[in-house]
């Protein structure tokens, strides 16, 4: 009796944990809204995504990206027309969680052991 409540525990216990959702390809197109924060001001940027390219918009400026998928939740963003040499750097995007509206994402310089990540929210 012992050895069945303890696995009845176990299962029950196991059966709470979830993987997290990942439905990328419906956020592969759209208008989305990231919000994050720099020096303790909150900042938001909002984006348009095709298939194989990305217009940001911030502050009253455009800037257009050209993606290239490597899979349906990896992607390479890289900007088209780049002001500097940090902007001619490549970034690394990969999508780790996804809800109905939302996905959590981890993104770096292409090459760099550094991540960051953050939330975006699809708004169309």
């Amino acid at each position: 009796m012992k050895k069945i409540t303890s696995l009845l525990a176990l299962f029950l216990l196991c059966s709470c944990f979830e993987t997290p959702q990942r439905e990328c390809k419906d956020f592969k197109t759209g208008k989305f809204q990231f919000d994050y924060e720099v020096d303790g001001v909150k900042k938001t940027t909002t984006f348009i995504r095709t298939e194989n390219q990305e217009i940001d918009f911030y502050e009253g400026k455009s800037d257009t990206s050209s993606i290239k998928w490597i899979n349906d939740c990896e992607y390479v963003i890289q900007k088209i027309n780049p002001k500097n040499m940090q902007e001619k750097k490549a970034i690394a995007m990969k999508i780790l969680s996804t809800t109905k509206d939302s996905y959590t994402f981890e993104f770096g310089i292409v090459g760099s052991p550094e991540k960051q990540t953050g939330t975006v929210k699809k708004i169309e």
